[in-house]
C-alpha cells in the first residue's frame, strides 16, 4: 500500500522524524521507508538537532511533533530549521490544535490523527510543489 506512491523521489538527505509516541514513530518510519526514503527517528527534538548538526544539515525533510519531551519543542525545532536551512521541508504535527499562523513561513501543519494519504500529500507538496502524486 505505502510503496505505491510515486513522484516523491529522489530525495537527497535524511528524512528526520521527531515523535515521542512509541507506536507512531516506527509507523512513520515504515510509511516513509515505503517511498525509499532514508528515515532517521528521534524521541526528542534535542537529539534530532544534534544529529542534523553532526551531519551538516544533510536532511531533505523534518517531521516534528510539537509536544515532544526535552529542551526543544517540535515547533521550536521547525523554526530553527527554517532559519538555518530554509531549503529543508518541514512538517509540524500535533495532537493539540495549533494555530498554523504561529508556525514559520513554509512550515506545513498536520493535526493528529492524520491519514496516511494526508501525510503523503503534504510530503509531496513540500518536496515537489506543483507535481501531482500518483498511486498505482
Amino acid at each position: 500500500m505505502i510503496a505505491d506512491w510515486n513522484g516523491l523521489l529522489p530525495l537527497s538527505g535524511d528524512v528526520v522524524v521527531v515523535e515521542d509516541d512509541e507506536i507512531l514513530r516506527p509507523l512513520m518510519q515504515d510509511i516513509l521507508s515505503g517511498i525509499n526514503a532514508r528515515v532517521v527517528t528521534f524521541g526528542t527534538a534535542d537529539d534530532a538537532l544534534i544529529h542534523v548538526l553532526d551531519n551538516h544539515g544533510y536532511c531533505s525533510l523534518l517531521i516534528a511533533d510539537h509536544g515532544v519531551p526535552g529542551q526543544l519543542r517540535g515547533t521550536e525545532l521547525a523554526a530553527m530549521f527554517k532559519a538555518k536551512w530554509p531549503h529543508i521541508a518541514v512538517i509540524v504535527t500535533s495532537g493539540y490544535e495549533l494555530d498554523p499562523e504561529t508556525l514559520p513561513d513554509g512550515v506545513a501543519y498536520l493535526q493528529k490523527p492524520w491519514a496516511v494519504s494526508e501525510l503523503m500529500q503534504t510530503v509531496g507538496d513540500l518536496l515537489q510543489p506543483g507535481v501531482a502524486l500518483k498511486r498505482v
